[in-house]
């Protein structure tokens, strides 16, 4: 693990399980995420095909902003309270980047009761 020297430290590209590649940058003092790559992504899913607003379904997924308002907590030494929209379900989780490694970042997801701790690897 990596210790932060600010929440800088998370800035970058990353690959996610999913196939998606993504580019976290910061804005306002909080972090977002923004789609930067679809290689591979769901069975070659390029359009917010599965959103249940009608009027979102033709939006491109490429260049669209999936991660949102993460801040980060010097005393955790973690990026909290963001959240991800994952465009395969058209679902919204909650996000927490709880560890910085040199090769990649550990995320934790969750929605409800339901939590799930993923690697995202760095580009």
């Amino acid at each position: 693990m990596i210790l932060a020297q600010s929440g800088d430290a998370i800035i970058g590209k990353y690959h996610l399980p999913n196939q998606l590649d993504v580019e976290i940058f910061r804005s306002d003092g909080k972090y977002f995420g923004k789609i930067i790559g679809l290689e591979g992504f769901n069975e070659g899913q390029k359009i917010d095909s599965y959103n249940p607003d009608e009027s979102k379904q033709e939006e491109q997924l490429l260049g669209k902003i999936i991660i949102k308002d993460l801040e980060y907590d010097q005393a955790k030494n973690q990026w909290v309270d963001g959240s991800m929209y994952g465009p395969e379900k058209c679902l919204i989780f909650n996000l927490k980047i709880a560890e910085l490694g040199e090769t990649e970042i550990k995320v934790v997801a969750s929605k409800y009761l339901f939590w799930k701790t993923l690697s995202w690897k760095k580009l």
